[in-house]
C-alpha cells in the first residue's frame, strides 16, 4: 500500500499547484476530504483556537500530536502538520519527527521564528531565529525521519518580519542545503507581489508553498504561472464555522424557538454520513449475517 507521505510527494512533483485545506479535528478533516482537496493542513492556528487558546506556542507538542492523530485517522488524505517553531531545539525536533511519523502524518512544517512565536498577523513580536540554529533543526529533522518521502517543510517568516526578499532568499537557500524538502514563503501583504518577486528570483528546484490568507484574490492560475507547487488555505474552514455558529446562536437566543434556525442546520442524516454511522451499521449487519450463517452450518 502506498503511504500518505509518498502520495503527497507524488502530488507535489506533478505540474500543477496542489490545494491543501486547514483542519483542526476529525470532523473538519472529513469535510476537507468530502470536497476533493489534495491534502490537509493540521493548522496550528485552528488547533489552538479549538482549545480556546492563542496561537502563541501555548499548547504542548502532545496536544498538537493528539489533534493531528485525529485528523490523520479520519481521512485518507495526506496530512501536513503545522509544528510552529519545532517545540524547542534540535533535540525536540528529533522527537517531534518520530512522534508525527508514528501517527501517519505525511510531513511537518516548522518556521524560523524564536520560541515562543506569535501568529504572523499580530503586529510586532515577529523575531526571527538565528539561521544557523534553524538549520540545525532542519538537519536534525531530515536525519530523524525514517521514510525518505516524509516531507520537512521550512517556513521562512523573513517577509512577515519586514526583512525583505534578499533575507528571505538567503534563508530559504540555506534551509534547502541543510535538510528542508520544501520552502513555505509567507507574506501578510494584501497582494501577492512580493511572493511572486521571491519566486522569480528562486533559482532552486526545491518546491514552494504559499498561504494566501492576506491576498485572497490570487487564483490557482496565478500561482501556477509563478511556479508555486502548493497553496495552503490555512484557516478559512474554522473562520466560516465560527461565523455560522455565532449567527445561529444569536438568532436562537433572540427567537427562543428552534424552528427559526432550521434552515441553517445540517441534517442529522448528513452528520451520520460524515461520522461513519451508516458504515458502522452496515458492518454490524454483515458480521451478524455471517455469524448466523456459520451457526446454521453447525446445527
Amino acid at each position: 500500500m502506498v503511504n500518505k507521505a509518498t502520495i503527497l510527494k507524488n502530488k507535489i512533483i506533478e505540474n500543477k499547484t496542489i490545494e491543501i485545506m486547514g483542519a483542526h479535528n476529525g470532523l473538519s478533516a472529513k469535510m476537507v476530504e468530502k470536497h476533493g482537496f489534495d491534502g490537509i493542513w493540521a493548522s496550528g492556528f485552528e488547533i489552538s483556537a479549538s482549545y480556546g487558546k492563542p496561537d502563541a506556542n501555548i499548547l504542548t507538542m502532545s496536544e498538537f500530536v493528539h489533534a493531528a492523530k485525529q485528523i490523520t485517522e479520519a481521512s485518507s488524505l495526506p496530512v501536513i502538520a503545522d509544528c510552529d517553531t519545532g517545540f524547542g531545539d534540535l533535540n525536540n525536533v528529533n522527537r517531534m519527527i518520530n512522534e508525527y511519523e508514528q501517527i501517519g502524518v505525511a510531513g511537518v512544517c516548522i518556521e524560523d521564528k524564536v520560541f515562543p512565536k506569535t501568529n504572523s498577523y499580530i503586529p510586532g513580536r515577529q523575531k526571527l531565529e538565528n539561521i544557523d540554529l534553524f538549520c540545525e533543526k532542519l538537519y536534525a529533522a531530515q536525519n530523524a525521519k525514517k521514510n525518505p518521502d516524509f516531507m520537512v517543510i521550512a517556513r521562512t517568516e523573513a517577509l512577515i518580519a519586514g526583512q525583505g526578499i534578499d533575507e528571505a532568499l538567503k534563508r530559504a537557500h540555506a534551509y534547502i542545503k541543510c535538510g528542508a524538502d520544501m520552502i513555505l514563503i509567507h507574506s501578510k501583504q494584501e497582494t501577492p507581489d512580493e511572493i511572486f518577486d521571491f519566486c522569480k528570483l528562486w533559482n532552486s528546484s526545491a518546491p514552494i508553498a504559499v498561504v494566501p490568507t492576506s491576498y485572497p484574490t490570487v487564483t490557482i492560475k496565478d500561482l501556477e504561472r509563478n511556479n508555486i507547487n502548493m497553496v495552503i488555505y490555512a484557516n478559512q474552514g474554522l473562520r466560516a464555522a465560527i461565523q455560522a455558529v455565532d449567527n445561529t446562536l444569536r438568532q436562537l437566543k433572540q427567537s427562543r424557538c428552534l424552528e427559526s434556525i432550521i434552515p441553517q442546520l445540517t441534517s442529522m442524516k448528513e452528520i451520520f454520513e460524515l461520522q461513519g454511522m451508516n458504515e458502522m451499521i452496515s458492518l454490524e449487519s454483515k458480521i451478524k449475517d455471517e455469524v448466523s450463517s456459520i451457526r446454521l452450518t453447525m446445527k
